[in-house]
C-alpha cells in the first residue's frame, strides 16, 4: 500500500494546523484571553504540526 509523497503530507499538515491555530487564536482574541499575533500563530502551528507528526 502506497503512503504517498511525504511532501504532500507535510504541506497538508501545515495548512490544516495553521487554519486550526488561526481559528483558536481568533476565538481567544475575541474573548480577550490572548492577543492574536503572527508569532503566536507561527509557534502554535509548529507545535501542532510536531504533535501531529509524532502521533501519526
Amino acid at each position: 500500500m502506497a503512503e504517498g509523497d511525504p511532501r504532500v503530507h507535510l504541506v497538508i499538515n501545515l495548512v490544516l494546523s495553521a487554519m486550526f491555530v488561526y481559528i483558536v487564536l481568533w476565538g481567544l482574541d475575541f474573548l480577550g484571553a490572548v492577543e492574536f499575533t503572527l508569532l503566536r500563530l507561527a509557534v502554535g502551528t509548529l507545535v501542532l504540526m510536531a504533535i501531529t507528526h509524532l502521533l501519526i
